[in-house]
Parts: C-alpha cells; structure tokens; sequence
C-alpha cells in the first residue's frame, strides 16, 4: 500500500480475510498492495455508485435545499471494547451529529490514518464494523482516503469522517432555541462508555461486564420530529459528558439550567466503577445518549416516543429551564443542596472517541 490512496468504495458483500494471509501494512510500500485494498477490501465492503466512479469526489443527489454537514476523528484506544470498536464508533458518532442537528444522515467519508504493521485482518474487522453500523443507519460511506505513517506514529488506526444529511425539522434546533420553562430529557444512563473503555484499557474487571452504550441516534430523533414534537434543542453527550453539553447549551443560550441528581439514571456498577476510581459519571462520555430540551408540556409526548426505542427506553425528565442566572448549570442533590456544575479541564478519560 502506498502512503496516500484514494478510494471509490461502498457497502455490501464482505470477502474472506484469507486472501491477505498474514500481511501487515508497510510505509511506502509498492502499488499492488494499495490496488488490493480498494479492490477486494473497501469496494467490496462499501459498494454504492458513487464510490464505485472511483472519482477523487463523490457526486450526490440531496433531496432537501437544507442540509447539515459535520466532521469528526476517532482516536479511541483499544481499538476494540465491550459494545462496539472505532468503527463503529466513527459512523455512529457522525450519524448522531447530524441527528443533532435535526437531520437525516444521507452520506459520509471516512478517511484513514494507518499505522505500519497493523495486521490486515484488524483493518477488515473495522471496515466490517462500519459497514455494519452504516447499514443499520441507513447511510452510504461515498469517498475517502487513506494514508499509511511509520511504526509508532499512528497508534494502529485513527478514522476521519464528514456527514451530510437532509434537515427534516422546519424549525431551527439550536441552543439559542432553548426558552424558560423548557423541560430537559435524558434518553438513558449515563456513563457507560467512558467506564467500558476505561476497563478494556486498564484491564479491570468488575462484578458485571460492562458495555459501550455506541448506538445511532437519529431513528428517535426523526421519530420525534415526525411526530410534531417541537424539539428546541439536541446534543449528544460525547466529549466531557452531560455536564459539558448543559454547560455550553447554558451559555449559549444565556440561560439557567437546573437538575436533579436523583433524575439522572447511572448504572450501579457504573456508580461503582465511579466511586472506586474517582469520577463523576456527569463528565463521562457516552455515545449512544443525548439530551433533548422541549417545551414542559410536550415532555410527556416525547419520551413516549423516545421510550420505544431501545437507545431510549430509559428516558427521563432530569430538569428545566429557567431565566434566572443566565449560563450557570445547577445541580440538585439527594439531601436538597444545590452545587455549580462547571466544565472540567482536560477529560477524566484520554482516548476513548
């Protein structure tokens, strides 16, 4: 495989890693190789038209004069954890941006940086993975790239991926959209991902095996629009958590936002895990979890729809809105105390989207 390669490739057929009997990635290494790759590994794992113009771009058809973009990068070690790995992680992660947004994810790239000597059947096993997850959401992987870096240079995979979808909702979803009075809903526990990787990494192990929450998102997120939920805002709690998502909703939108400890769902071994090592699950990133802010009175109707998924079916009311102390973020305890929630600097966990 060469250093730089580009690739027309889509999703459909997969094809035995045996034809590529313990080769590893070399740096620089001849053009057959790379030919390989696209021909018998990313085309057949990614077939769709547009990859399949073995173009430098892809040229798509958008049903909507509106559309979201998003970009993001995925450096998550181990490459592998309990409920998911980078693959996954990757088109989930970009599909619930632009769920965020209010959209239907329609298309993605994804871009690969390679590190010499990753075994061939690790690299199929993450394209197997995205192909999967990208399936399951119903998306298209429409052109990429991939580069190879020297031995200790690349940590053996990182994954670059941009979205597009068409926004569905006809009203803007934003954190200025947020008003006083506005209910906050949580659409499960909290938590899990940072620990399940935290654990695969470290080698922990505690009482009950723990699992990513990786999941798409926007099935309820469309389900939610569809149904006439005036949805004011979404985020999805990756990088620093619930905490860090209230917090830059809050200043955005010049706004208090106030929660109930007791309201906020965590897994016991999580609460566990947590109280042994010393975090707050509020700051672990999550990935397949999200929070929608509605106005109180359609609360009820929204996690009747959220509820019948299964990434929703532990959504909760944790709070509301209020107009008093514009940007701060509260936190109600178990014993009536209320403390700031702020953000961190840096994250609990390094490494793990």
């Amino acid at each position: 495989m060469t250093s730089e390669t580009k690739m027309g490739a889509a999703f459909s057929c997969p094809i035995p890693i045996g034809q590529y009997p313990n080769i590893v990635l070399a740096h620089g290494g001849g053009g057959k190789l790379s030919h390989q790759l696209i021909e018998k590994m990313f085309l057949p794992a990614f077939g769709n038209p547009a990859l399949e113009a073995r173009h430098d771009g892809a040229m798509l058809e958008l049903p909507s004069h509106r559309i979201a973009v998003t970009t993001d990068s995925y450096v998550v070690r181990p490459l592998f954890f309990p409920g998911g790995d980078i693959g996954s992680l990757a088109v989930n992660g970009t599909v619930n941006d632009l769920a965020m947004c209010g959209a239907r994810p329609l298309y993605l790239t994804a871009g690969f940086i390679l590190e010499e000597g990753l075994p061939m059947d690790t690299l199929w096993r993450v394209v197997q993975s995205m192909q999967s997850a990208a399936r399951q959401s119903d998306v298209e992987i429409v052109t990429g790239d991939t580069k190879v870096v020297e031995r200790g240079k690349g940590d053996g995979i990182f994954i670059n991926t941009a979205g597009i979808g068409a926004v569905e909702s006809e009203q803007p979803i934003s954190p200025v959209c947020v008003r006083p009075g506005d209910a906050v809903l949580l659409s499960g526990d909290i938590g899990r991902h940072g620990i399940a990787v935290m654990a695969s990494r470290e080698g922990f192990e505690f009482e009950t095996a723990l699992e990513s929450d990786c999941a798409p998102l926007s099935g309820i997120v469309l389900d939610l629009l569809s149904e006439g939920v005036a949805v004011h805002c979404l985020r999805d709690l990756t990088r620093g958590g619930l905490a860090s998502a209230l917090v830059e909703i809050a200043e955005a939108a010049h706004l208090h936002i106030e929660i109930e400890e007791t309201k906020v769902p965590v897994l016991e071994n999580v609460r566990g895990a947590c109280e042994i090592l010393g975090f707050d699950p509020v700051y672990l990133a999550n990935e397949g979890r999200f929070i929608a802010f509605v106005p109180a009175h359609e609360a009820e109707r929204a996690l009747l729809r959220m509820r019948a998924h299964s990434s929703g079916e532990g959504a909760c009311i944790i709070g509301g809105v209020t107009a008093d102390n514009p940007g701060l973020v509260t936190q109600r305890s178990s014993i009536g105390t209320n403390r700031i929630i702020d953000m961190i600097s840096g994250e609990q966990l390094p490494r793990i989207c």
